[in-house]
């Protein structure tokens, strides 16, 4: 089988992590390709995403790269094991490899940590606000309304049968930044407060006051999946997004969200009445926001 030329996140992902495994046990290309039987390029190959290697074939090597057993070792085994066939190969006549390599990252995620400080967050959208946000950048109106179902398509994480913890902070600009209508901006607003009723959903507000701190204007997302080796940054970019895997870059910004939320305005609890918010919170100040629009 040749050599695929546009390997997915998770396949890129597989071959990194077999190449960290490979130097940390000391071992040149040529050495793994002996063990193999396999010729250096093949080794390559596999590191890079381009091929893959066999259930049985990855336990030795995982063995042989004195990988112990464990919960990092069960998830580099099923990478292997999955195909990347899920619901998102239903958009593929628009939407693009890298945005269904998202979805299928969303996909294999226990907890998603997002901070936005410009707009809501995509899984927290209304279709409305989806499609504003969508039309401002695209300038076909049917790929704009695939975009958005694409997008709305993506929530179902949320709600799930083993739904995935969701965590996100939202600057202040952004209940603010006018998307559509004030119309559709009092539905978006209304929306962050009902899917906070979700018990696996935390949404708090970053507010003006708070002032300056290094991560407060960059927007991000950390895709957790149980084991932290394998988590993985995502940094939104207009042209080109970048997922970051470096371990040292992944313990920053988990120190930056955490930071963040320190300074952020105490989460949104829905159930609580207005009447007994003794100091601003996430939830009075989204409810102010949207009474004034």
């Amino acid at each position: 089988m040749a050599p695929r030329s546009n390997p997915s996140e998770r396949q890129r992902r597989l071959g990194a992590e077999l190449r960290k495994l490979r130097l940390r046990a000391g071992l040149t290309g040529e050495q793994a390709a002996a063990f193999l039987g396999a010729d250096r390029a093949r080794i390559s190959n596999i590191e890079t995403g381009r091929i893959d290697v066999s259930r049985n074939r990855l336990y030795m090597v995982l063995r042989h790269y004195d990988c112990p057993p464990g919960p990092y070792f069960d998830a580099v085994m099923a990478m292997a094991q999955e195909n990347g066939k899920g619901w998102w190969h239903e958009f593929t006549d628009t939407i693009g490899p890298a945005g269904r390599d998202l979805a299928e990252l969303e996909s294999r995620s226990t907890i998603l940590r997002t901070h936005n400080p410009l707009v809501i967050p995509g899984m927290l959208q209304t279709e409305e606000y989806a499609h504003a946000v969508l039309t401002a950048t695209e300038s076909e109106p049917q790929r704009a309304d695939r975009y958005a179902e694409f997008r709305m398509a993506r929530q179902q994480v949320l709600t799930s049968g083993s739904p995935a913890a969701y965590h996100a902070i939202i600057h202040e600009a952004a209940l603010h930044t006018r998307v559509g209508s004030p119309e559709v901006m009092r539905k978006q607003l209304l929306r962050l407060m009902e899917v906070s009723r979700l018990s696996n959903v935390t949404v708090q507000v970053y507010p003006f006051e708070a002032g300056v701190y290094a991560a407060h204007s960059r927007s991000f997302v950390i895709f957790g999946t149980g084991v932290p080796e394998l988590d993985t940054v995502y940094l939104e970019h207009p042209t080109n997004s970048l997922l970051l895997w470096d371990g040292a870059e992944l313990d920053e910004y988990a120190k930056m969200f955490e930071r963040l939320s320190e300074l952020a305005l105490a989460p949104v609890d829905p159930q609580s009445a207005p009447e007994s918010h003794e100091s601003r919170d996430s939830l009075s100040l989204i409810q102010h926001v949207m009474y004034t629009l």
